[in-house]
């Protein structure tokens, strides 16, 4: 099972994926590990990557997912803004991915990153995640407003549900 936790920043990407995961005995993949030196050196001083800087770090993503499908599978954390970049990290696999798309209003975001300690992405490059992103019809949405733990059950609910319909 490959299951990809997306959103904008400050969404909580790594906190449910690292429960799911956890959950789901799978290993937990942090998509922001693999940006390349240049890209957070860009979006640290609060310039917007760009599709060009995306590319090879999907890639990357893409490939640590194909190596992962080979076992049980994983959980990454990743913005996936975009449907281009969800077609990059779904390229190479025999499975679908199953989309979590983590949601909040832009005021609960921007609370949730003055909060943030120790990240690169600062607070300026909301605006543009929000731009860009392009809500996925096909994912599993869930209000950053409920608390991780309910969060993860109803994930949890609707992949035994899936499961069962196999």
């Amino acid at each position: 099972m490959i299951v990809v936790v997306m959103g904008v920043t400050s969404c909580g990407k790594s906190t449910i994926g690292k429960l799911l995961a956890k959950r789901l005995s799978l290993p937990f993949i942090e998509g922001d590990e693999f940006h390349p030196e240049e890209n957070i050196l860009k979006m640290s001083k609060g310039i917007p990557l760009n599709d060009d800087d995306r590319r090879p770090w999907l890639q990357i993503l893409s490939h640590e997912l194909q190596m992962h499908e080979k076992n049980k599978g994983a959980v990454l954390a990743c913005s996936a803004l975009k449907e281009s970049y969800r077609k990059i990290l779904q390229e190479g696999l025999n499975e679908k991915i199953t989309w979590i798309y983590l949601e909040g209003t832009e005021e609960m975001i921007r609370k949730r990153m003055k909060e943030r300690k120790n990240h690169f992405m600062p607070e300026t490059l909301l605006q543009s995640q929000l731009s860009t992103l392009e809500k996925p019809s096909y994912a599993y949405s869930f209000s950053i407003e409920k608390k991780p733990d309910v969060i993860v059950e109803e994930i949890m609910d609707i992949l035994k549900k899936n499961a069962g319909n196999k």
